[in-house]
């Protein structure tokens, strides 16, 4: 981590944003982080805040741009991003290739997938690198562990499948507690007293399926006594793999959808 003294990030939205926090709460001292956005109104105390990019050079630069303006940046931002700079990218859909040519003097390159959990260090972060040797890769590593769990990518053809896992996967799984919450207000419990507990239920079952070392799919079969009422609501999921497929196509689209942008910006 301590490759890393400063740290500039341009633009900072909600993802950009979760990194930041879970870094500070992490312990990395604000005043190594630059955020450079102009519809940003504020930073945590000790984090620099600038409308413009500043005339300086970086250890490290986080694109936290949408993917769509990443054309807006590019050439300001190329002179800043030399040999000694590691560039870092959340742009989902956003290839190496992409990357590479719009600055072409980065020291290294690294793709990041993170969700909203890494404001409070619980996101997956997928990697992919170019240009870094095993001593980098492990300062990278370093500097993600505050977010999550950093997990290395045998290639960058998996990010499309890990953008619908890592990436969308927070989405289903809210829909998923709203669902329960619904399907328990249905039933005739108080829609605030149904969200409260859906969610108190889901943080502690996911808290368990981490601790454990059964599979999610064995702690199910062993919550569900034959004959009973657990095994009964199971039996309407698993009747022709039917939250699977669901499940399945919802991930089928995000990852086709991300491989979409990522020939969009090809073209571009």
């Amino acid at each position: 981590m301590d490759r890393f003294q400063n740290i500039l990030l341009v633009g900072c939205g909600n993802m950009a944003g979760a990194m930041l926090d879970g870094w500070l709460a992490g312990g990395i001292p604000a005043a190594r982080f630059t955020v450079v956005d102009p519809h940003r109104e504020s930073v945590p105390a000790g984090v620099t805040l600038r409308r413009t990019l500043p005339d300086a050079r970086f250890d490290a630069v986080l694109l936290g741009v949408k993917p769509q303006g990443l054309d807006a940046v590019a050439t300001d931002l190329a002179p800043l991003v030399g040999r000694e700079t590691v560039l870092f990218s959340i742009l989902a859909g956003v290839e190496f290739a992409s990357l590479s040519a719009r600055f072409p003097h980065a020291g290294a390159i690294v793709r990041i997938m993170p969700n909203l959990a890494a404001a409070i260090g619980k996101s997956p972060i997928a990697l992919d690198a170019r240009g870094l040797d095993e001593t980098g890769r492990a300062a990278v590593t370093a500097l993600m562990a505050p977010l999550g769990t950093p997990e290395w990518l045998a290639s960058e053809d998996l990010f499309d499948a890990v953008t619908a896992l890592a990436g969308c996967g927070p989405a289903f799984v809210y829909r998923f507690i709203d669902s329960l919450a619904a399907g328990a207000e249905a039933l005739g419990i108080d829609e605030e007293q149904a969200q409260r507990l859906a969610l108190a239920m889901v943080e502690g079952a996911a808290q368990l399926a981490a601790a454990s070392q059964a599979s999610p799919g064995a702690l199910a079969d062993r919550v569900a006594s034959p004959g009973g009422s657990t095994r009964a609501g199971l039996n309407v999921l698993d009747a022709g793999d039917a939250l699977k497929h669901v499940i399945g196509e919802a991930m089928t689209a995000s990852r086709d959808r991300n491989a979409q942008m990522a020939a969009d910006a090809r073209k571009s």
